[in-house]
């Protein structure tokens, strides 16, 4: 699924939330939804600033991808699973946004993602950045994991509208 199909999708559910139910954790530990939207926001944004970092890099990078990134290219995605980040602020994310900041930040990475879409084609795929656990990724690979990721979060979407009562 295209990017901006995922950003229409999580939009499309975003209106449904009252700030109840956005704001809704079942339990100690449990993202909320808002948390949820924030992490994925920020994640794509930070995803996009390497896409630039890339697009401005002087020398190629001649490492590659870890073990794990391979694989998660070769799949096209992350496997079925829960994944447990490690605490920390930086993966502690809001609770405080509304429905409408949401929609407007999900607007922002659809912008930027669209602008670097028709760009990639012209970054070097051999100047790269590292990333922590796949090792180092060109820009189109930066891109693509982006769409990966709000892939990955679909189900703990569907979890978590649960757990908060969402109506359809």
């Amino acid at each position: 699924m295209r990017y901006d199909m995922l950003i229409d999708s999580y939009q499309n559910r975003l209106r449904h939330y009252s700030l109840e139910q956005l704001r809704f954790s079942a339990a100690q530990g449990v993202w909320s939804l808002c948390q949820l939207y924030d992490h994925l926001i920020l994640a794509a944004l930070d995803y996009m600033d390497k896409v630039a970092a890339c697009a401005t890099a002087q020398e190629d990078q001649p490492l590659g991808k870890t073990e794990a990134g391979e694989a998660l290219f070769e799949q096209g995605g992350f496997p079925p699973i829960k994944i447990k980040l490690p605490d920390g602020p930086e993966n502690n994310p809001s609770n405080t946004e509304s429905v409408e900041a949401l929609m407007q930040r999900l607007e922002q990475v659809r912008h930027n993602m669209s602008e670097w879409e028709v760009r990639l084609h012209a970054i070097n795929p051999n100047c790269k950045v590292l990333h922590d656990g796949f090792g180092w990724l060109n820009a189109q690979e930066w891109f693509e994991l982006a769409g990966m990721h709000f892939r990955h979060h679909l189900r703990q979407k569907d979890e978590l509208e649960r757990y908060a009562r969402v109506k359809d």
